[in-house]
């Protein structure tokens, strides 16, 4: 099996970006390790503090953001980092040619019940001219990313990963500490049946999508004239890994509760890395209002409504908001 270094270099990444990549994978597998210990470390349950975004922290939320952390800033080639966890962005080294965002523990919740949860993650060239503390750098749309991925930490520990030349599925030899290649260039079917969706949220969302999951939900007695299953494991990252592999439709959809919180899923985080690993494998990615990757961010921590997956459901999808 090919090896992750070979991929990257058949695939054209520079060498420094494949020593990034390289070093946030060596933070992932510290974290697949504190993982899988579970209750034997001592690193369940919840601590008594809330991050920037009001949730609740896990144990696993802040240990994983600090290994992921540590490594980084001691790496040199990152300029500063922007973390789910962070109020602000974290300086690194002033010469470091890019900047890192991340979401260290997706679905972290799930800890307790041993299921599915993740890390995601984004590069982008760093802006020369600005200081390393300085978060606007970090406001560039998801087309200037040059790296993205995620790692899920399940029965097996997997990569999927993408520099803008397809998105490539990697499996943790942990014979010898390696990720090698176990399905390149991977395309999501463009016809599904299947979809991920909280619907405990219905009552929020707005007129397009209530219609759009009613249809589904009618099945082949319905508009639609095909019955669907639902999915949803509540955490992005087995939810999207699913759709990678065997198709389907995953939703955030916008949320009336909250005006100026109008998704649940962060841009930087979660919807740009997740959009780009989806794009390149011929699905789409959408806010209802347009591709994700062209949303300019605002501020770091900006949330965005998501729809993404198979290429015919999320266009069908979208043409209820038409």
């Amino acid at each position: 099996m090919k090896r992750l270094n070979s991929q990257l270099q058949q695939d054209g990444a520079p060498l420094e970006l494949i020593l990034l990549i390289r070093t946030i994978l060596a933070g992932c597998k510290e974290i697949s390790f504190r993982v899988s210990q579970g209750a034997l470390a001592g690193v369940l349950g919840s601590t008594l503090s809330e991050n920037v975004q009001g949730e609740t922290q896990k144990k696993l939320d802040v240990i994983s953001n600090q290994i992921l952390k540590d490594t980084l800033r001691e790496s040199g080639y990152v300029k500063a980092i922007s973390s789910e966890e962070e109020d602000t962005v974290v300086p690194c080294n002033p010469d470091g040619n890019y900047l890192v965002s991340f979401d260290p523990l997706d679905g972290s919740s799930n800890t307790e019940i041993n299921s599915l949860i993740g890390t995601i993650f984004s590069i982008t060239h760093a802006p020369q001219w600005m200081k390393p503390d300085d978060p606007s750098a970090f406001l560039q749309p998801g087309t200037q990313m040059v790296a993205a991925g995620y790692v899920l930490y399940g029965p097996s520990t997997m990569l999927a990963m993408t520099t803008g030349r397809g998105t490539h599925l990697y499996t943790l030899d942990k014979t010898h500490g390696g990720f090698l290649v176990t399905d390149s260039n991977i395309k999501v079917p463009e016809d599904t049946a299947e979809f991920a969706i909280n619907a405990s949220n219905q009552r929020h969302w707005e007129e397009p999508i209530q219609q759009y999951v009613k249809d589904l939900i009618a099945g082949s007695e319905g508009p639609r004239e095909k019955d669907y299953n639902m999915r949803w494991v509540a955490a992005m990252v087995g939810d999207i890994h699913r759709v990678l592999c065997r198709g389907g439709i995953f939703a955030y959809p916008f949320d009336k509760r909250n005006p100026k919180m109008p998704g649940k899923l962060r841009l930087l985080y979660e919807a740009n890395p997740m959009a780009f690993l989806m794009e390149q494998a011929g699905g789409l990615a959408d806010t209802g209002q347009g591709r994700i990757m062209e949303v300019m961010p605002e501020e770091i921590h900006q949330r965005v409504p998501t729809l993404l997956g198979s290429k015919n459901e999320v266009l069908a999808c979208l043409s209820y908001y038409k």
